[in-house]
């Protein structure tokens, strides 16, 4: 079972997302945290697979959190479960390490499926955060091939860079499912990432 740490001072909303986490068939709750004072020294020496922040939380902040976490602990996910959803938060939040932001109100399902997506390798992100970030892309100027990538895995890199699914961009260049995740591992690989966020970086550098 992949292990999920949930960090979030509502205590109605963190006990729905253990339960949540724990009648799925996948995942299992290791531990809950109320703020990022009882979760960061506890957390660096039980690390989860998984950690769930929210973004506002008494002391240090969600942002805070997910900083300290990937530069002790590197190999724990993490994604925010956030009802902020402005520019800041977010793109704060993913440059300091979160690999997926979803929002309080996506459906149940959704959740679990953005566990699962993020465990996979893959940057779930509610549509809204989604097209925040296409947006904010969209108005840059437009996107340089990168020279490591054959042609074609420029043309899948983009479309993925824009938040569509993989079903999506399969539909879109008239491939198969398998052949678009084919290429993006090859995309990963010689960019040596590991999911779409930190590609998006690449294509994308500050």
């Amino acid at each position: 079972m992949v292990t999920v740490s949930v960090i979030e001072d509502d205590k109605d909303y963190r006990e729905g997302l253990e339960t949540l986490v724990n009648h799925s068939d996948y995942f299992r709750i290791l531990h809950s945290y109320s703020s990022a004072e009882t979760a960061i020294p506890h957390i660096i020496h039980h690390p989860p697979d998984i950690a769930v922040v929210d973004i506002k939380l008494p002391g240090k902040n969600g942002i805070d959190i997910i900083s300290v976490i990937k530069q002790q602990t590197p190999d724990v996910l993490c994604m925010v479960c956030s009802f902020y959803d402005d520019n800041d938060h977010v793109f704060d939040a993913l440059k300091n390490g979160a690999s997926g932001y979803i929002l309080k109100d996506s459906m149940p399902n959704d959740i679990i499926e953005s566990l699962k997506e993020l465990y996979l390798g893959g940057a779930p992100m509610s549509r809204y955060i989604a097209r925040k970030v296409i947006s904010v892309f969209q108005n840059k100027p437009g996107l340089a091939s990168l020279p490591e990538l054959s042609e074609r895995e420029n043309e899948v890199l983009k479309l993925v860079a824009t938040g569509i699914t993989v079903k999506e961009v399969s539909e879109l260049m008239s491939l198969s499912k398998h052949t678009v995740t084919k290429h993006l591992k090859n995309i990963y690989t010689k960019l040596h990432v590991t999911n779409r966020i930190e590609a998006l970086n690449r294509l994308n550098p500050k």
